[in-house]
């Protein structure tokens, strides 16, 4: 079966940068559904459209096409009173950007540094800034069901994500997540 729209496409991947130093092994498969559904990057979605299992190649994405380049305005530092405890490098929470405009969405700003009563904030991907090479091998590829493409994105065999979207809320994971930093 090739690789079109509404195929749901399952993708074993190496992740380097441009040097060809390793970010992610990709253990885990991307598993996607194809056709403009934002699954997945766009570069990769160009690259595998037609193709079939088996189909291996290597795709490099610069910053713009991938996470973007590094936004320094994104950087923020904060007092620690602001925060709760406890608070660790790599906690996330959600905030306005300085620069944001009158009604724009939220970022999520990462810990990088907690120092001298002082939290500095990264609001950019982990990734921004980087060109990427993926190693692509595709592995699987099938019919999208009708509730996926309903859904817009691929659902694990024998689940459906969409039921219990509110059973996690007020959960452990999502107690920092509430504090919106101005």
């Amino acid at each position: 079966m090739k690789i079109t729209k509404n195929t749901v496409v399952t993708v074993h991947y190496k992740l380097s940068d441009a040097q060809n130093n390793l970010l992610e092994d990709g253990q885990d498969p991307i598993v996607y559904l194809h056709g403009g559904y934002e699954n997945t990057l766009p570069a990769i979605e160009n690259a595998l459209d037609g193709k079939e299992v088996g189909y291996s190649t290597t795709i490099q994405i610069e910053p713009e096409e991938a996470f973007g380049d590094y936004d320094p305005s994104l950087l923020r530092v904060e007092e620690r009173g602001k925060f709760p405890s406890p608070l660790e490098v790599g906690m996330q929470f959600e905030g306005i950007p300085e620069s944001s405009e009158e009604g724009e969405g939220t970022v999520v700003f990462v810990v990088t540094d907690i120092a001298d009563g002082k939290v500095v904030l990264d609001g950019n991907h982990p990734l921004a800034g980087i060109a990427l090479r993926f190693v692509l091998d595709v592995t699987e590829v099938r019919p999208a069901t009708p509730e996926e493409i309903e859904h817009r994105h691929a659902h694990a065999p024998g689940v459906h994500d969409d039921d219990d979207d509110d059973d996690d809320e007020g959960s452990d994971s999502d107690q920092y997540r509430s504090i919106i930093i101005h």
